[in-house]
């Protein structure tokens, strides 16, 4: 009777154990790697932090019109810090597998990306269909 009860422990036991088992580890070179982007992201960020002064200014302009030239510096220079913080924190942290698992802290990635026009309402595309 007793041999059957820790027979029915130890199974158990194993079953619940199984699954952990099974978890793939990461392999050290992959999270190198990892650590490596982030790392250069995070310079990269850092460093081309005042390219979003001009670029806040275009978008903002190009969105907006005219008033765009008082609101695009301000969100330039707004951006600008938030970005070199950002890259200041993943260079520095680089070790640390957070938020996600290396991912990027801010989107777009990088300063360059993020120039295509903002996508249509339906609201807009109702009015030019009239």
């Amino acid at each position: 009777m007793k041999n059957r009860q820790m027979l029915s422990v130890l199974l158990f036991v194993c079953l619940l154990a199984l699954p952990l088992a099974a978890v793939a580890e990461q392999q050290p070179e992959m999270i190198a790697d990892k650590m490596a982007v982030k790392f250069t992201r995070g310079v990269t960020n850092f460093a081309t932090c005042i390219v979003e002064l001009p670029k806040q200014t275009i978008l903002t302009v190009r969105d907006m019109g005219p008033a765009g030239y008082v609101v695009g510096p301000l969100k330039g220079i707004g951006m600008t810090l938030y970005r070199g913080f950002i890259g200041a924190a993943e260079a520095t942290f680089f070790l640390v597998p957070q938020p996600g698992y290396y991912d990027p802290m801010i989107d777009p990635t990088y300063v360059w990306q993020g120039w295509e026009p903002k996508r249509e309402t339906s609201a807009t595309v109702v009015e030019e269909k009239k």
